[in-house]
């Protein structure tokens, strides 16, 4: 543990800044569904420090349980390892072991999973033992288009052709029964992906102030 005698100032003053704004927050629990391109990656950092959040990437942590040699990260790397793909129980054990940190005290935005209904309901059953529940938010109905504006979403630089056909392909076939499968639960709501980033949040705070799980549909 740091000796607060060793810790400037400033950086103790803006962590105290921060926890006091993390007091008032209500906890939120979010998923972003989306098609390649459509912000996630630009969302979750706004919406993280607007809620005091912390961002669950399903690749990032599966990287981080086998550098960390952890019994799940132990099974997931011997999978890899086959050539094989990880397996849906072993995902979700694994964030279930990264929302159990402190810095998702407040609660978690989860982004890349879940990609099948399968998967969801998964996931449905491991924060139904924990007594949570989620905030949602999906993607556009017309691929690459905002169902509001019908202006075009942005695509990514690195992304080519070819391999952002298969990136489309793999959501509207594996992703989207996922948001039909929230809908029905009343989880999902739609954050307009044309709009700034910066506005998010208060667009956010309009859509879900009471609800605690909901699935951001970008």
């Amino acid at each position: 543990m740091a000796n607060l005698e060793d810790v400037p100032t400033p950086d103790l003053m803006t962590e105290l800044l921060r926890r006091m704004k993390c007091a008032s927050k209500p906890d939120k629990r979010l998923i972003l569904i989306g098609p390649p391109g459509s912000g996630k990656g630009t969302q979750s950092p706004i919406i993280k420090d607007e809620y005091c959040l912390c961002h669950l990437a399903t690749g990032d942590m599966l990287r981080a349980a086998v550098a960390a040699k952890t019994p799940l990260g132990i099974k997931a790397k011997e999978a890899m390892d086959k050539g094989e793909l990880v397996s849906d129980d072993l995902v979700v054990g694994i964030i279930d072991e990264a929302m159990k940190k402190p810095s998702c005290q407040m609660g978690f935005i989860l982004d890349g999973f879940p990609r099948t209904v399968v998967q969801a309901q998964k996931l449905d059953e491991m924060l139904a033992k924990q007594g949570s529940k989620i905030d949602k938010f999906a993607p556009p109905k017309v691929s690459g288009i905002d169902d509001v504006s019908g202006e075009p979403l942005i695509q990514r630089k690195d992304d080519t052709a070819e391999v952002l056909k298969s990136r489309l392909e793999a959501f509207h076939r594996q992703t989207e029964p996922v948001i039909d499968y929230y809908s029905k639960k009343g989880l999902v709501v739609q954050l307009p992906a044309e709009k700034p980033p910066k506005k998010s949040p208060p667009k956010l705070r309009r859509l879900f102030p009471e609800m605690q799980l909901t699935i951001v549909r970008l």
